[in-house]
């Protein structure tokens, strides 16, 4: 600030005497950032600063050795060939077993996320149109979903199957195939032509889409459009919800365990043509409002000569099942409503079912990913609740320490929102979301692939760098990825589907607007 700003605004650089008394609680908060901080240094580095001590004693130990001592080490060992030998075929046999039986790495070569053509976008206005000109849904209905509209997060510029923004609509089986082929077909060929991979090389196909399961098979489409070879292992997931992305990368990784040298084609997407909801049953009626059509094509490999050019190496998946739990299994029901129309039917009690999912996931994966220094706060808070019964809030463990992007599955602002929250994360954390399901609406299974290409298109990414994904879906599942950059991702030389416009964001999403 300078003087001359000081001088035409004396008001500037003045303390009000609130603020005056807030000052010690200001000191005091600023205070145990730094004691917390040095409190993570010192348990992070506490191997460090033990051994540097430890190698100073014996190095000087080893500086009284003597060349008397070396000839009697010497000619104890030339005595002992038997043993020395033994002991060294020991040690090779160990070698080769553990090169032999450990996971082999897991590389994501490059993904691609479909972006539909100009004609079918549809704004908010465009949408209440159409669900006029249905002629179905009462007033009072059309109110609700004009009300979820302006508090979903989603922006003017999501896409729509062409099908639904004819007038009258056509839910057809044919104009399904044909939105399932578009976004499908339309996220491979960019994924190949960004990799230079042929298609005869793919010796693993995984496709999931919850709603949309025909005869033959999404994943059978797929083979027979790029013509994979015929002992290709494919397989279709339906009806897993909106994390079957990661169930997909989950399998694919097991699958490339056993299958040696090969590339994994995962395809992750969901149909809406025939899942609109023609009905009046409120609970189904959200799903209309906030899930849009999208989809993401992602090329998985366990060739070692694939590195250098690989993005991301992938460091965990972790997945968490609830479905034992019969409120949990019926969060999220497809059903047919008192009229028999087929719907999506979404509980009141889902954002505490995904509270719980979320509980048990990163509870599992905190121990993989969290340093010791927040492992020994979680232990020592568990101890003192459940042993000393001391009446202390339970500690979250600061996930902000273990990585340097979130991608959160982009279902609708409210469990954003919550996120953030219990997560404690910044608005920086929460932009790809955030602006994913502002432009592109909630694309299921395949939002967590435009929120990492959000964070690339930024700049974000450098190497070494740790993303988390997590997704949730019916179920009731939670699943989690992480992926640690093996290189800085360079915008200028990516094509993805922010790039021609991500000047542009991040944008003010306001907390209603009023549509219509």
């Amino acid at each position: 600030m300078g003087i001359d700003e000081q001088r035409q605004n004396p008001e500037i650089g003045k303390i009000s005497i609130e603020e005056n008394r807030n000052l010690p609680n200001f000191l005091q908060s600023v205070r145990l950032k730094y004691v917390k901080l040095g409190y993570h240094y010192l348990i992070s580095h506490a191997m460090y600063l033990f051994l540097i001590p430890l190698l100073g004693i014996v190095s000087v130990h080893l500086s009284t050795i003597t060349t008397k001592d070396l000839i009697q080490l010497y000619d104890h060992l030339k005595f002992n060939l038997v043993s020395v030998i033994l002991c060294s075929v020991l040690l090779v046999f160990l070698g080769t077993v553990y090169f032999m039986t450990r996971p082999r790495k897991i590389y994501l070569v490059d993904f691609a996320c479909y972006k539909p053509n100009p004609d079918v976008m549809c704004s908010k206005e465009l949408f209440m149109e159409r669900s006029k000109e249905a002629n179905i849904f009462t007033q009072e209905n059309l109110d609700f979903q004009k009300k979820i509209l302006e508090r979903s997060g989603l922006g003017q510029k999501t896409y729509f199957p062409e099908a639904l923004l004819r007038v009258p609509a056509d839910p057809s089986m044919a104009e399904a195939r044909k939105e399932a082929e578009m976004v499908m077909f339309g996220a491979i060929d960019d994924l190949l032509a960004k990799t230079g991979v042929k298609a005869k090389d793919i010796g693993i196909l995984v496709v999931n889409c919850s709603l949309f399961n025909p005869t033959p098979s999404l994943s059978a489409m797929v083979v027979n459009h790029y013509k994979l070879r015929g002992n290709i292992l494919s397989y279709n997931l339906g009806g897993m919800g909106c994390s079957a992305g990661l169930i997909s990368i989950d399998l694919a990784k097991q699958l490339l365990q056993v299958q040696p040298n090969s590339y994994a084609l995962v395809v992750s997407m969901e149909n809406i043509t025939l899942n609109w909801y023609f009905g009046n049953n409120r609970s189904m009626l959200v799903s209309n409002c906030i899930f849009r059509m999208g989809g993401a094509a992602i090329l998985l490999s366990n060739k070692s000569s694939d590195r250098r050019r690989a993005k991301y190496q992938l460091i965990h998946t972790v997945r968490t099942n609830k479905g034992a739990d019969d409120k949990s299994y019926g969060c999220v029901f497809q059903e047919e409503d008192d009229q028999k129309q087929v719907g999506v039917a979404l509980s009141k009690d889902l954002m505490a079912v995904a509270g719980e999912a979320l509980k048990t996931n990163i509870t599992t994966l905190g121990p993989l990913v969290l340093p010791m220094s927040e492992q020994l706060l979680f232990f020592v808070t568990l101890v003192a609740r459940k042993v000393f019964k001391m009446k202390i809030k339970p500690y979250i463990p600061d996930f902000k320490l273990a990585f340097e992007h979130f991608c959160i599955h982009a279902g609708g602002r409210a469990v954003l929102d919550e996120l953030e929250k219990n997560l404690e994360l910044s608005q920086w954390h929460m932009e790809p979301s955030r602006m994913t399901l502002y432009r592109f609406g909630n694309t299921s299974s395949s939002s967590l692939w435009y929120e990492l290409a959000y964070t690339e298109a930024k700049g974000r990414i450098r190497k070494g760098d740790r993303t988390w994904q997590i997704a949730f879906g019916s179920g009731f599942k939670c699943n989690s990825a992480v992926w640690r950059a093996l290189k800085r991702i360079d915008p200028t030389k990516e094509k993805n589907p922010w790039m021609d416009e991500i000047e542009d964001f991040p944008v003010e999403v306001p907390r209603v607007v009023t549509i219509g």
